[in-house]
């Protein structure tokens, strides 16, 4: 007997096969948590109806427009400020220029008024002793001096640096090619060594009372500054007194300085110098003598200090 299948009671569909897989479905289809999708509506209904694009599109033209709006402020307080700059300048130029034209005239008075006195001084002395006044004006400096005599030029280096070494030092020698206070106090030096009668250095006349010394980048002569090149003037034999000058351990000095550092020099033999008196030059005190020295005997008379 053949045996008989079963029947169902009731009509049923094949499974699903992913039926055993029923939660990693439910995260697939629903990957969002119900409370992040609530906040996400609520942000989208607050936001308003500005996309987004447009609102960063406006932030971005107010700041362009703020941006403007202080450059155009800084241009019209700069327009607005110019022309009182202008003239606070033209009124600090037209000061120093009535100061300029001030010191001049001082200056001017000054000289003449020293010429009087020169002069006043010159006369007393002779009154005295003519023939000493002038030797004592001529050693002092109280007096120009025109004669023959050489003149000398000292210049720094082509190459030299300027404003950048630093002080001029008083002691040993940097490779800069620039001439120092010391170098032209050898100079100077040598010169009244060789038989100079009378020095000047660019227009300063030197007595036995003026100091070379440096300040920063420049070399004073009696507190004045001067520039290169620096012309040196002195009143003497002028052929004698430049061979014996070359000849001397100052004017090797200056020789070496010339071929090892490019120190340029130039001396020449002149037959007329004309040398300006020492402007800074005052007399403190003065004592005429009462009395002459006898011959082989002493002087009774008092001296002058």
């Amino acid at each position: 007997m053949s045996q008989q299948h079963p029947e169902r009671s009731s009509p049923g569909y094949a499974p699903r096969p992913d039926a055993s897989m029923s939660l990693l479905t439910n995260v697939m289809e629903h990957s969002l948590d119900d409370g992040y999708a609530e906040a996400a509506a609520r942000k989208a209904a607050t936001a308003g109806g500005l996309p987004r694009t447009l609102r960063a599109k406006l932030g971005l033209a107010a700041g362009l427009v703020l941006a403007a709006v202080v450059v155009t402020v800084g241009a019209a307080q700069a327009r607005i400020s110019a022309p009182t700059m202008a003239k606070e300048r033209e009124e600090l130029i037209a000061r120093i220029d009535q100061g300029t034209d001030k010191a001049d005239k001082l200056q001017q008075h000054v000289d003449s008024l020293r010429e009087d006195v020169g002069d006043m001084q010159r006369r007393a002395l002779k009154k005295s002793d003519g023939e000493r006044a002038d030797l004592l004006a001529l050693l002092s400096g109280s007096t120009q001096v025109t004669g023959p005599g050489v003149k000398l030029v000292v210049d720094d280096a082509k190459e030299a640096e300027t404003g950048s070494g630093g002080p001029r030092e008083s002691t040993g020698f940097s490779d800069t090619g620039r001439v120092r206070d010391r170098d032209m106090q050898r100079v100077v030096n040598g010169l009244w060594a060789s038989g100079a009668e009378a020095i000047s250095v660019n227009g300063q006349r030197l007595t036995s009372l003026s100091a070379i010394r440096a300040a920063g980048d420049a070399i004073l002569v009696d507190n004045k500054p001067l520039a290169p090149p620096y012309t040196v003037l002195a009143v003497g034999d002028g052929q004698r007194l430049s061979t014996t000058f070359q000849d001397s351990a100052d004017g090797q000095y200056l020789h070496v300085l010339q071929q090892n550092y490019g120190v340029r020099t130039r001396i020449s033999t002149e037959g007329d110098l004309t040398l300006p008196p020492a402007p800074s030059l005052i007399v403190r005190t003065a004592q005429p003598k009462t009395g002459a020295a006898q011959p082989g005997g002493t002087d009774t008379g008092k001296g002058t200090s």
